[in-house]
């Protein structure tokens, strides 16, 4: 869980270098996708900003992994932070059932939804799949197939998309 590595080679162990468990992102992507209707949106951290939320009429805003990073100007959009590292062996049922019944009472309060990770790729996008998933009765296939149609760079890591494939 601490990121590091090694590598074996016959007797011989080496470490490597440790890997962050989010993937870095040197791009800016303010754009959210809408992946329900004037309601649920996905994307990465630069979408955690006023005029998005303003132009979207963002009312919640739920950060899966990092922080939410700070904004001004919009003291009632409501935050959530759930802890989740993009790694294949995080478990995801926590991470799920927080994050579903937040975008639940989003949802009951008429509200609109930002979900966000650091890229917006693995740890957002699988929150997003396993909420359809959940909550409106989509496969895991069908599930990803609207995320990525909306978003097409969503990428959830290995051991994610295993752990959604048993939700079914």
């Amino acid at each position: 869980m601490d990121g590091s590595r090694k590598v074996f080679r016959g007797e011989i162990e080496r470490d490597i270098p440790k890997r962050l468990g989010f993937i870095i992102d040197n791009s800016p992507d303010q754009v959210p996708a809408c992946i329900l209707s004037q309601f649920l949106y996905l994307g990465s951290q630069d979408c955690v900003r006023r005029e998005v939320f303003e132009k979207y009429e963002i009312s919640h805003v739920l950060s899966v992994g990092i922080e939410t990073p700070p904004f001004e100007g919009c003291p009632q959009v409501r935050c959530k932070f759930i802890e989740c590292l993009d790694l294949p062996e995080t478990d995801l049922a926590v991470v799920i059932k927080q994050s579903s019944e937040f975008i639940e009472g989003c949802r009951r309060d008429g509200g609109r939804v930002l979900v966000h990770c650091n890229a917006g790729v693995s740890r957002s996008t699988s929150v997003v799949i396993g909420y359809l998933m959940k909550h409106h009765d989509y496969s895991f296939l069908q599930a990803l197939g609207l995320v990525k149609s909306k978003r097409p760079c969503v990428q959830p890591n290995v051991g994610f998309i295993n752990q959604l494939k048993k939700l079914q």
